[in-house]
């Protein structure tokens, strides 16, 4: 990895696996909406009993956001990233998200911040993208081919028109690799998250790797389906299965030498907290006009949300 880069990527725990021991992270849900549904994603509401993506407790409006940013940062000193999530696609919240981001880089603009994406309207976006300073864009693309994206894939809303199969799956990938371009031109870091689904996509993720690395990104995250029937998802209830350890290390040690390759990811929920491998979202809840907690002075301008700190196990 070039120097200039470790240098950008010094006090960013998702994207520097040294950074991760050090400094914390928080996601900020306020992107409720999706535009594409993919058959391993279930976006859950008001829960604090599982840890994955798509998955938080609470919904956020920018303002509530930004308040509950300047408090998590008083209370952790070592967060230096803000991110937003989900538990939808940002971009398919764009008001949300960029009010979300103008604020905070208002209040605390020594906060680094980033987005998480499926890619679809990245090329839509990416001015604002660069207007804001957001310098880390993570792009989840699991396919470069459209026939297995059509197994992935349950549909694709654009332009406001639902695409299904193998049509939606070309749509989405020409906006990926649009985005990915983009985003190297505008000198954005990109690093793209891969689920690696055994019989799906397993075999042609080494495939994946080789464009990626072609068209910019710096670091390549294979992950491993979760797909517990309990969640409720596509996957999950139609038995396939996620890859086992050694799969998993199989198909990263086959894509590595040529990029860097994430491996302390811990797919972290969309309202996550704190340092990778620890969540204290729990810790950080909204109380809505609560007169025992009433705002801190420096973020009264937000409203008359509440936020509540409550380090024994986030209890209201």
């Amino acid at each position: 990895m070039e120097e200039k880069i470790k240098e950008r990527i010094a006090k960013h725990p998702c994207y520097s696996e040294e950074a991760h021991h050090h400094y914390a992270r928080m996601h900020v849900a306020v992107a409720p909406a999706c535009n594409i549904q993919c058959n391993y994603c279930n976006r859950k509401y008001d829960c604090a009993n599982e840890s994955r993506p798509g998955v938080v407790s609470e919904l956020l409006t920018p303002e509530e956001a930004a308040h509950k940013v300047l408090v998590v940062a008083s209370k952790i000193p070592q967060m230096t990233v803000l991110g937003i999530a989900g538990p939808g696609d940002p971009l398919a919240n764009p008001e949300k998200t960029f009010r979300t981001f103008e604020l905070i880089a208002d209040k605390a603009p020594d906060i680094k911040l980033c987005l998480s994406t499926n890619g679809l309207m990245l090329p839509e976006y990416i001015d604002r993208i660069k207007q804001l300073n957001i310098d880390h864009v993570t792009i989840t693309l699991n396919t470069i081919d459209p026939e297995i994206g059509a197994q992935i894939y349950s549909w694709v809303h654009y332009k406001r028109k639902r695409y299904r199969g193998v049509e939606g799956a070309k749509i989405l990938l020409e906006k990926q690799m649009e985005g990915l371009q983009a985003l190297r031109e505008a000198d954005i870091l990109c690093k793209v998250n891969s689920v690696m689904i055994p019989g799906i996509n397993d075999q042609h993720l080494v495939e994946v790797n080789k464009m990626i690395r072609e068209n910019g990104a710096f670091l390549h995250n294979i992950m491993p389906l979760i797909s517990a029937p309990e969640h409720g998802t596509h996957f999950g209830l139609t038995g396939q299965r996620g890859p086992t350890s050694s799969e998993l290390k199989s198909v990263q040690d086959s894509c590595s030498g040529n990029m860097k390759m994430m491996r302390h990811c811990r797919q972290c929920r969309a309202d996550a907290v704190g340092l990778l491998g620890e969540d204290r979202s729990q810790e950080f809840t909204l109380s809505i006009n609560c007169q025992n907690h009433p705002p801190p002075k420096f973020s009264a301008s937000f409203g008359s949300q509440g936020l509540v700190y409550n380090p024994a196990n986030g209890n209201r």
